[in-house]
């Protein structure tokens, strides 16, 4: 399954605490071509302890990185302290099987710095006999692309039932290779035992704003009309809990809903697949959008919790909400947008995931620039070229009563603000925002 796109945690202590989103932090994954694919690819394997529980713990790490400086080695021993509890989120809900089918799901890290790392994780069940434990994949990145990623494992899985020794000249050839522009392809040459070199293409979207993200696996699961509600709470910066039982599902929906605010970002706590042991992070009185496995919800109910919007991806149902969803965003315009996603839904031509993405981002992005596209006239330039932005007039250009009621609420969130900012900074217009 290709994967959804963008999840933190700080890899900083044991358990690792929950990143806030700080003023300032961009959480963009959109980087540049030319960069190294990825920083590491680790094997994570479940060893049993003393009073019989698996623990997850790196078996595998390539590179291994040599000659680092105290303040690199310390990041790096957070970061690889963090990734086995991402790996096996479920805790030790684990025991031997003899059958197991590969699931593929993501996490983000958050560095000291506020920068993110993502992890693109393949559990699968090595190759023999009788009953084994799963063990997990996990190739770390700066690069949001998850199409692509999807694509990398499908050839670590198919060497891993070779053998480990063809994963590692196959990861030193991407190791090499640098990150394709979009639309560019670049060619992986990779040597397999008795069936010769071969040649491994891996292209990049053209539309790289989309790369990271599939929105079909929110409609297939939630109808427009909640998908709405729910990005009217995501966009007030509230409190969202995503449930599911499979990691997949989880993230691949909340790198949707995440996506959904382009062209702002999601600035605060981001887990998309919380592990067991941090899973009072719904206690946090500050905005947060995370996941939590289906089997916890009895736990997740009983935690002192502010208001918060509860939706279970499994029956497609929104469990709690605050009550004033549906009067969040301006009727009209939220009309429009359930149109052009019902439109999707009833239209029997099958579209392609791409075709898919385009079209949903549309209806949002649509809904932006009618309610903020304004924004660039109410900065108002000094002469050394720093940006004032005026904030009561940008609000009160709107002529609509109801869009300026969302307008006066929409100004005072993180995503805002932190758009704004950036804004100021530059007379030349967010190039390909829009």
């Amino acid at each position: 399954a290709t994967e959804g796109k963008e999840e933190p945690s700080s890899a900083e202590n044991t358990p690792p605490r929950v990143p806030q989103g700080k003023p300032g932090e961009r959480s963009s994954v959109f980087y540049t071509a030319g960069q190294f694919f990825f920083e590491y690819l680790v094997v994570v394997s479940l060893k049993k302890t003393p009073d019989g529980r698996y623990e997850p713990k790196i078996t595998y790490q390539f590179p291994k990185r040599e000659n680092l400086l105290k303040g690199q080695k310390e990041e790096e021993e957070r970061l690889l302290q963090a990734i086995p509890l991402f790996c096996f989120p479920d805790g030790n809900n684990r025991a031997p099987v003899s059958e197991f089918t590969s699931e593929t799901f993501s996490f983000v890290l958050t560095n000291m710095d506020g920068s993110r790392k993502i992890g693109y994780c393949r559990r699968l069940l090595p190759s023999g006999r009788g009953v084994r434990l799963p063990e997990v994949f996990c190739i770390i990145s700066c690069l949001g692309c998850f199409g692509l990623f999807s694509k990398i494992l499908d050839e670590v899985e198919k060497r891993r039932q070779i053998s480990m020794a063809v994963i590692y000249p196959f990861m030193q050839g991407l190791r090499e290779s640098s990150f394709p522009a979009p639309g560019k392809t670049v060619t992986i040459k990779s040597f397999i035992p008795e069936s010769g070199t071969e040649l491994i293409e891996l292209t990049r979207p053209v539309d790289s704003h989309l790369e990271h993200v599939e929105f079909q696996a929110l409609l297939q699961r939630l109808s427009p009309h909640l998908i709405l509600s729910i990005f009217a709470s995501a966009v007030l910066e509230r409190r969202l809990i995503f449930l599911a039982e499979e990691l997949s599902v989880l993230s691949q929906c909340i790198h949707a809903v995440a996506a959904l605010l382009y062209p702002f970002t999601w600035a605060h706590t981001y887990i998309p697949v919380v592990p067991e042991c941090l899973l009072d992070t719904v206690c946090c009185p500050t905005p947060f959008m995370v996941g939590i496995q289906r089997r916890h919800l009895e736990r997740v109910l009983d935690q002192p919790m502010e208001e918060a919007l509860i939706v279970d991806l499994c029956e497609g149902k929104i469990l709690r909400e605050v009550g004033d969803e549906e009067e969040i965003l301006p009727i009209k315009l939220q009309n429009e947008m359930l149109t052009s996603l019902n439109r999707h839904n009833n239209n029997n031509n099958v579209h392609t995931s791409e075709e898919v993405n385009a079209l949903v981002s549309e209806a949002f992005v649509h809904f932006f620039v009618r309610m903020v596209g304004h924004y660039t006239s109410h900065i108002k330039w000094s002469k050394s070229g720093s940006g004032a932005f005026q904030e009561r007039a940008f609000c009160k250009a709107i002529a609509s009563k109801s869009s300026r009621r969302f307008l006066k609420k929409f100004v005072k969130t993180n995503m805002f603000s932190l758009f704004i900012e950036e804004a100021e900074k530059s007379r030349i217009p967010q190039e390909g925002k829009w």
